[in-house]
């Protein structure tokens, strides 16, 4: 043999010897080096790290490990945990009241006492849902409110971002701040947020026209743009941001003058004071004649429910949360599960009962680092091989098939079924073979979910890159490592 084949040889050895391949023919050995070769010699993954997982969705037999226990950030395949864990603790049945509540008596149509709205985290809550609830108290009779109108948000506390929250994220909707009273401006968005929407002005050097959704008074629209040619080389893009702290949005740069529309969703500051007021307004709409403030402090006991709002079942409202990847809904769901088993919905407590979910489950929950309920932290850290050991155990649960049906298909005809895959891993081979849960955060980027193979077999998978410096090259290599898992068939 000579010294160059000696190379080769000795290099495979070692090949081998690092990564744990698990399962023992000729065609898997196989199908490991060539997983091997895309994560050893991927150019884009120099400096990276990079934690492979692959099971037997029928056994839980370990197939595939490559740095499998290795803590890595798992950006939002993080709501895997939490909404397997949600599911189990709240049950697949469990909704979120809103409720419209009085301490006072009715006499001749004259409410004689404060209405409160109290919100108790519902995170699908929208304007439209709002003006139901005012012309609910309208329809019970009520023309006259001889009291303050009360928005509580008491029932999770008032800490309003999940501890590693930069305050640069902020001004985005997938930061946006938690109460247990808040709006969505549209059906499976962000909650707590407003749209705001820029439009060409009438001519050239004219100011664009700003709008904004829902209407709020204390909205302070800063308009710093101007209208220009089509031709204009656009040196500055149109951007909508708010003023930490306050709720001050800024729109500045430049709109072409036959542009379309541009709508952001931007998130509020204090939320429950959004809530709070666009129930206020919609009560006068109504015709309802309020005496009184708008105030905000927690309903107390004696009070009688006048009208309510039950939010979708979990079953339902976990569908936007895993294809559309809604932050809120994560955060909504920890504190939940807080206030549901211990009585107090923070994080905290939302959190504890997640690990809790999880041992039921055997996840070495000792070996986790969980900060928050959607992913978002860049603290979080997760082996992939607790990853798939998670989505192996779920698959005996009876509410499986609604955590299942949760996950984005790759190639599905909708769009909506389709979630954060719409636009990925769209090979014919791969259509409706692909059920997984997508992540990104700066510098990370994963995948994790079930695939069925080219001969019918279903496997587990869960792939974390971490230090990857662009996330755009991260999603090529996990949709090559899931082209090679369904086109090449890892028996065992």
């Amino acid at each position: 043999m000579n010294f160059f084949k000696r190379i080769l040889t000795v290099a495979l050895i070692l090949l081998i010897v690092n990564t744990q391949i698990v399962y023992g023919t000729t065609s898997s050995t196989q199908m490991g080096d060539i997983l091997n070769t895309i994560f050893q010699e991927e150019s884009a993954l120099t400096g990276a790290v990079v934690g492979v997982s692959v099971r037997s969705a029928e056994t839980g037999e370990l197939l595939y490990d490559y740095n499998g226990k290795t803590r890595l950030k798992p950006a939002s395949n993080l709501k895997l945990f939490t909404a397997a864990a949600a599911l189990s603790v709240l049950g697949k049945d469990h909704t979120f009241q809103t409720e419209i509540l009085t301490d006072g008596k009715m006499k001749w149509k004259v409410l004689n006492g404060n209405l409160y709205i109290k919100g108790k985290g519902d995170p699908a809550l929208t304007y439209q849902d709002i003006v139901a609830l005012a012309k609910g108290v309208k329809d019970a009779g009520v023309k006259v409110i001889r009291g303050d109108i009360v928005a509580d948000d008491t029932w999770y506390d008032d800490v309003r971002y999940s501890i590693d929250v930069p305050w640069s994220d902020e001004t985005y909707d997938y930061a946006a701040q938690i109460s247990a009273l808040s709006l969505s401006p549209m059906k499976d968005s962000e909650t707590a947020c407003i749209i705001v929407e820029s439009l060409p002005g009438e001519r050239v050097d004219d100011k664009a026209v700003v709008k904004v959704f829902p209407a709020m008074a204390d909205v302070r629209i800063v308009n710093e743009t101007v209208t220009v040619t089509e031709e204009s080389e656009h040196d500055k893009e149109l951007e909508i941001t708010r003023k930490h702290g306050t709720n001050t949005i800024v729109v500045d740069g430049e709109v072409p003058i036959n542009s379309e529309n541009k709508k952001e969703i931007v998130p509020v500051w204090e939320p429950q004071e959004l809530a709070g007021k666009m129930f206020y307004e919609a009560l006068k709409d109504q015709g309802v004649i309020v005496l009184g403030d708008l105030t905000f402090h927690e309903a107390p006991d004696n009070v009688t429910e006048i009208v309510g709002k039950k939010s979708s079942p979990l079953s339902e409202l976990i569908i936007p949360f895993m294809k559309q990847s809604i932050n809120s809904y994560g955060e909504v769901l920890a504190k939940e599960m807080g206030r549901q088993v211990h009585g107090e919905g923070s994080w905290k407590k939302g959190l504890d009962v997640v690990g809790d979910a999880l041992s039921e489950w055997d996840i070495s929950i000792d070996e986790l680092v969980i900060r928050d309920g959607s992913g978002i932290s860049h603290v979080n850290a997760i082996p992939a091989n607790e990853v798939t050991k998670l989505l192996y155990e779920v698959q005996h649960e009876d509410w499986f098939q609604a955590f299942f049906d949760s996950l984005p298909v790759a190639g599905a005809a909708d769009k909506k079924d389709a979630g954060t895959l719409k636009n990925r891993l769209k090979q014919k081979q791969l259509e409706g073979k692909v059920w997984a849960k997508t992540g990104t955060l700066s510098t990370v980027s994963s995948l994790s979910g079930y695939v069925e193979t080219a001969n019918g077999e279903r496997l587990i998978f869960s792939i974390l890159i971490n230090n990857v410096l662009d996330e755009f090259d991260g999603k090529k290599i996990k949709d090559r490592f899931i082209y090679t898992l369904v086109q090449g068939a890892m028996t065992h």
